[in-house]
Formats: C-alpha cells, sequence, structure tokens
C-alpha cells in the first residue's frame, strides 16, 4: 500500500512530539499540515509568516534531521501562507532557508500601515529574547515575574500599560520582547508588534507625507499588544505624540495590552504632555536595575553555555566582579574573550580576562548603542562602495559580501530582529539568516574575514567614542 504525504509528515510529527514538551508542540507544529510532496519537494501549510520565522530559529536543527530521515536526505521544504487571513489568493510559498536577492511578491512592506488591517503582521520579535534565556534575581524579579505574567495570560490586564524603566544595557528591550512572543506562543494570531519610539515616528512622518495619517492610526489601532521600546525618545515630536495618544487611548479603552519602556522615569521625561504623563501611570511601573552579582554571574554562564565555551568559575568571578556596568558589556567581554581565544588559540584564563577587560570596558562605558544607519555608513566605507548601493539587488560580488556583512553586523551590534533587517534591505528574514550563518562558520577558519570585522568594529568604536 502506498504511504500518502500526509501519513509521512504524521511520521516526522510523531519523533518531533517526542522531543519537545507538549506546549511547543502544540503551539508550534499542530497547526503546520502536509499540502503535498513530489520530486523531492515537500510543501507545508503553516499559519503565518511569524511561524516560519520562528521555526526556522528555534527549531530547525530539529526539523531537518527528522525530514531528511523520513523523506531522504534530498528532501527540499516549502512553507505556504496566506498573507492576508484566510485569503488563499495571497498566499506566499517561501522556500526554507532560501536566499533570494529579490523581494517575493505579497511580503510586508516596510511600513506595518501599509499593509490591510486584516492581514497578518510580522510582530518584528527578535526570537532569541525569551523568558528561557532571561536570567534572574534580586535585582530583575519583580519586572520579570509581572512580564511572565502578562504572556502566560493574553486576557491578564492588571498591569497596562506596563511601564519598564532602567539604564540601557540592562534587559528592557529582552523582557519585552520576552513577553511579546510569550503571548505569540499562547496566542499564535494575536496581533503583536514591537517598534522602537524612532521607528514609530519614522513611520508616522512617512505617513504624514503621503497623506495616510488615518491609516498609520487604523493600523495601531488593530494592534493586540502594542510593545514601543524608549518612549522617551518621543520628547519634542509633538505631531508624533498626538498621534500616539490617541492610539493609546483607543487601545487602552479596548483592553489591549500596553508596555513601554525608558531610559528614565516618567517624571524626569520633560517634553512630554501632562496628559500623557498621566496615562503611562495608569498600569503598572517596574524598574530594573543594573545588575547584581548573581545576575552578572548568571548571565556569564548562560553565554558561555550558549557559545560552547568551557571556563572555569575563578573566571567567570572574576568577570563578574570586574563588569558591573550592564549585561550589555557583559556579553561584549565575552564575545572579545571567545575571539582572543580562538583566533589566538588561548585557554581562557583569568589573565585573558584581565587583558580584554582592560581593553573593553573602558570603551564600552562610553559607547551609545549601535543602529542600522552606523552599520551601512561602516561597512560601505570600509570596502569602499557606495552606501546606496547596498539597497539595490545587485549580485555583484563586492556589493554582494558587503551586503552580507551589513546583515551579520546589523544582527550582531545592532540586536535587530531577522526580518527588519531583511525589510530594510528588501530581503527576507531567510536571506538574512544564510548571510548571519555564513559569516559566523567562515569567521574563525578565514583571517581576512576576521581582519574586516575587527576593522569596521573599529569604526564604530571611533563612532560612538566621538559621539
Amino acid at each position: 500500500m502506498e504511504v500518502t504525504h500526509i501519513q509521512l509528515w504524521e511520521k516526522c510529527l510523531s519523533i518531533i512530539k517526542d522531543n519537545l514538551s507538549p506546549e511547543q508542540f502544540k503551539s508550534w507544529f499542530e497547526p503546520i499540515r502536509s499540502l503535498g510532496y513530489a520530486d523531492g519537494k515537500l510543501s507545508l501549510e503553516v499559519p503565518s509568516s511569524y511561524f516560519v520565522e520562528h521555526i526556522e530559529e528555534h527549531y530547525l536543527r530539529l526539523l531537518a534531521p527528522v525530514l531528511k530521515r523520513v523523506y531522504g536526505p534530498d528532501v527540499q521544504l516549502f512553507y505556504k501562507y496566506d498573507q492576508i487571513g484566510n485569503r488563499p489568493d495571497t498566499s506566499i510559498n517561501q522556500r526554507s532557508e532560501n536566499p533570494s536577492p529579490a523581494i517575493r511578491p505579497g511580503l510586508p512592506p516596510a511600513n506595518p500601515f501599509d499593509v490591510k488591517i486584516e492581514a497578518t503582521i510580522d510582530s518584528q520579535l527578535n526570537p532569541r529574547y525569551t523568558f528561557e534565556n532571561y536570567c534572574g534575581s534580586m535585582s530583575n524579579k519583580v519586572a520579570r515575574s509581572i512580564g511572565e505574567t502578562i504572556g502566560d495570560d493574553p486576557n491578564c490586564k492588571t498591569f497596562n500599560p506596563l511601564f519598564i524603566i532602567g539604564p540601557s544595557g540592562v534587559g528592557k528591550t529582552h523582557l519585552m520582547h520576552a513577553i511579546g512572543i510569550r503571548l505569540k506562543e499562547r496566542q499564535p494570531q494575536m496581533r503583536v508588534l514591537y517598534v522602537t519610539a524612532r521607528l514609530f515616528e519614522s513611520q508616522y512622518t512617512v505617513a504624514a507625507h503621503n497623506g495616510k495619517i488615518n491609516d498609520f492610526i487604523n493600523f495601531y489601532q488593530s494592534i493586540d499588544t502594542l510593545i514601543i521600546d524608549d518612549i522617551q525618545d518621543l520628547i519634542g515630536k509633538e505631531k508624533t505624540q498626538n498621534a500616539f495618544f490617541h492610539i493609546f487611548n483607543h487601545l487602552h479603552l479596548n483592553n489591549k495590552q500596553i508596555i513601554l519602556s525608558s531610559d528614565c522615569p516618567q517624571s524626569e521625561m520633560k517634553g512630554l504632555p501632562e496628559r500623557m504623563m498621566t496615562r503611562f501611570k495608569w498600569g503598572m511601573t517596574v524598574k530594573l536595575d543594573r545588575p547584581d552579582l548573581e545576575l552578572r554571574r548568571e548571565v556569564l554562564k548562560l553565554k558561555a553555555q550558549h557559545d560552547g565555551l568551557t571556563i572555569g568559575d575563578d573566571v567567570l568571578d572574576y568577570i563578574a566582579e570586574s563588569v558591573t556596568g550592564s549585561i550589555r558589556e557583559l556579553e561584549g567581554v565575552m564575545v572579545s574573550l571567545m575571539a582572543h581565544a580562538t583566533i589566538l588559540n588561548l585557554d581562557i584564563t583569568v589573565d585573558l580576562a584581565r587583558n580584554v577587560i582592560s581593553n573593553a570596558v573602558k570603551v564600552h562605558n562610553s559607547q551609545r548603542a549601535v543602529n542600522f544607519e552606523m552599520v551601512t555608513q561602516g561597512v560601505s566605507t570600509y570596502y569602499k562602495i557606495n552606501s546606496d548601493q547596498l539597497f539595490t539587488k545587485s549580485r555583484k560580488r563586492e556589493i554582494s559580501d558587503a551586503r552580507q556583512m551589513v546583515m551579520y553586523m546589523a544582527k550582531k551590534y545592532a540586536k535587530m530582529p531577522l526580518t527588519a533587517i531583511g525589510t530594510r534591505l528588501s530581503r527576507t528574514h531567510a536571506t538574512v539568516l544564510y548571510a548571519c550563518r555564513n559569516i559566523e562558520e567562515r569567521l574563525p577558519f578565514e583571517k581576512q574575514l576576521q581582519e574586516d570585522v575587527a576593522a569596521i568594529e573599529r569604526m564604530f568604536t571611533k563612532e560612538q567614542t566621538q559621539a
């Protein structure tokens, strides 16, 4: 009796189910169904583009060997999803990890308000920022507990709005993404959106220029959970403030969750109208303090495990006691430590850590965050090309290599989600994922690539120090 494509996929599901928790399997694999298998090509129907990114980021290392085992070593995987919910005429076919130089028809445009309100939206969440890898201690216990409460129960609006305050590098952005990801895990069709205040302001400016302010506001009023990072960046932007005020009122009135972050308390945010400040205080305000010793040590241990490093307790203790500024500083020191140990073939010792810290921390103390514009400018300057060429469809080797470097740097240093990087460069998230992995895999073995990365890093450092 011939085995059908549905039976083959059910066999895959059986194997996958044995390797995941019931919650993970139910959320991310039960909704998938097989559309067909022919000529070595497997087509799976998924609910949305968000599913594709989440599966490729979190479960591809499990899924790929399972597919090869069931379908054979040459199987090719394609995802299919409706760009607009329950509208097959808007369906997209996307190949797993298949970099494409062109924009796929129907993919979300750069500004979300250009998408019809009934469309499934890209949440702009970074799949790496989860509660599972969010280290906890007394310095963030309250904030984490409230965040998990919101994420675990989408109907809970006790903490609405949630206002997170704290200095740069203490984990505000990670916590906000973790809440959004948990909400999407609980309710995959929920309209969750993460944006920075600067991006929000930029989108408003474009909408105003194009006469689409109503479309902009209507889109944002359709969100179920709106997450805006660095809300203090709206200070002085009066017209954008007015638009946000109306969006805030509508969402709150309709019992939609709002999550905001700032590097300073509401009382210090001079330049925002009192009516907005009052609304910020309606819900719950939590503060993330600079990481205590316990949290710093947990962050280091998790980073070492993630990077496959074996580091002695004496080294971890030395770094945790020496680097006290922020979690971002700790991660930067670990990256530098790994680079020195790998490139110079050295054991990771307290002496090596001391040398790395003496150079790294002095630099990081005066840094401001790297953004996408800094990345494109640095890469184009280093490779001596016009930055505009990075945004073209050119396949010339020098342009393609520089574009891959931009993707890698934007992901690593600007901490941008893959889809956000792809949107800026008119590429799919799969293209960005391929580029980042390509550079990460080549870096330990190619001296010239190591020198390129180091030189561009120094350009960031110079720009940050002068800022």
